[in-house]
């Protein structure tokens, strides 16, 4: 038995220090007025939120969007909650709020038949309802929106579409698409995954005004002077399942013609978990850096 507890001890000291650092999740939901639902989300909460040495500071928020096929809960099931307390106690990530919303297969958007209104509902409801709950800063330079692959589409489309709202925007394998609504039309007809799953949202067929409107590639062009004040940095996988690589080359020379700074990394790997939180850290530095 004293030996049982000479072994057990070290193992709770070390995952004491590990929750400590890493804070608290806050998983809740809301009812949406606009979306006549129930919407989950998670908030990861830093260490020092409950700590009570600062009862009166208010926060920095990170809004974080999942991709197709996850949830709010997507951190945790991936891993990236652990690498976020490793990098808090390695003091390589300042204090913010993580704040992930349940979106299911909406791109983010408001969809093109008007019946699911995402974009509204975050702007709209969401986003005063965190602010109003959580001790968070309400100026933009306390506010970024980051995402992996349809969320990294959303994230790019919500900063591109409101840069007054936002400091800083980062995408990992972000679901832009160069394919023409012509192209799309034809892939929804051949029966294609990712064509069926766009028609529900953008229209079969394809609504061109809507799915422009929501484009991050014309956005660029459109609202340059408002994107050059973002912070942005978005990498994708040169193998990617999808070709995803495309889409985010042609942003990158989009933004580099218009003379819009960002970061912006093709690096090994395909459109999976495992690339996703080889290059979390990285993205999550890159928040930490702009909110500073």
């Amino acid at each position: 038995m004293r030996l049982f507890l000479r072994f057990l001890l070290p193992l709770i000291l070390l995952f004491s220090t590990r929750a400590l650092a890493q804070g608290r999740v806050d998983c809740n939901a809301l009812n949406s007025r606009i979306l006549s639902e129930v919407v989950h989300y998670c908030a990861l909460l830093p260490e020092s939120y409950d700590s009570g040495k600062e009862p009166a500071r208010h926060y920095a928020v990170l809004y974080f969007l999942h991709g197709l096929g996850e949830n709010e809960q997507m951190l945790f099931r991936t891993g990236g909650w652990t690498l976020i307390g490793d990098l808090r106690q390695q003091r390589k990530l300042g204090d913010f709020l993580i704040v992930t919303p349940e979106a299911k297969r909406t791109f983010y958007v408001n969809s093109a038949d008007g019946k699911v209104r995402y974009s509204d509902f975050f702007l709209r409801e969401f986003i005063p309802y965190i602010e109003a709950r959580y001790r968070v800063r309400h100026d933009r330079g306390a506010r970024a929106i980051g995402g992996i692959s349809m969320g990294g589409y959303g994230a790019l489309r919500f900063a591109f579409s409101h840069p007054e709202l936002f400091v800083a925007v980062s995408a990992q394998s972000a679901a832009l698409i160069t394919d023409s609504p012509q192209e799309l039309n034809r892939g929804m007809r051949s029966g294609t995954p990712l064509s069926s799953v766009l028609g529900k949202v953008f229209g079969d067929p394809i609504n061109v005004p809507n799915w422009r409107e929501n484009d991050p590639l014309v956005l660029a062009r459109k609202n340059k002077t408002g994107i050059s004040k973002l912070a942005i940095y978005f990498n994708c996988g040169r193998e990617d399942d999808y070709g995803f690589e495309t889409g985010a080359l042609a942003l990158h020379k989009e933004l580099e013609s218009e003379g819009i700074r960002h970061e912006f990394h093709l690096y090994p790997g395909n459109h999976d978990a495992i690339y996703f939180l080889a290059h979390l850290e990285e993205q999550l530095e890159f928040h930490g850096r702009a909110f500073r």
